[in-house]
């Protein structure tokens, strides 16, 4: 159990500097009111979650432990809509439309509630 959290805290470090980065790189080069940086961060961490699920789910001689660390840790580093879309997503393959449709909705509609309810508090 430590082992895999130690693995999941190092992959995290790694994916929230990188997330740091990537952000601090698009403030230089995009000046636009499109939040262009957490958008790329976003897709492209669920493309990074895709391809390394892919690859991890079908080859048996990868130990167990490069999940913690690169899907839960730097993926959930770089960008925890990595995780939510893949859940999502697979809600939908496994027949459950419904229920993946009020987790994509929920999560959004019930997320925006939350910040503001958060910002409101604190004014």
């Amino acid at each position: 159990m430590w082992k895999l959290l130690l693995l999941a805290g190092a992959g995290g470090f790694v994916g929230t500097c990188c997330r740091f980065l990537v952000n601090r790189l698009f403030l230089v080069i995009w000046n636009a009111p499109f939040p262009i940086a957490t958008f790329t961060i976003n897709v492209v961490g669920c493309f990074i979650f895709g391809v390394l699920s892919g690859i991890l789910g079908r080859n048996d001689i990868i130990p167990a432990q490069f999940n913690a660390l690169l899907l839960v840790g730097f993926c959930g580093g770089f960008t925890t809509f990595s995780t939510f879309s893949n859940e999502a997503l697979n809600l939908g393959i496994n027949g459950d439309t419904l229920i993946s449709f009020f987790y994509i909705a929920g999560s959004v509609i019930v997320g925006l509630f939350a910040v503001w309810f958060g910002l409101a508090i604190t004014r």
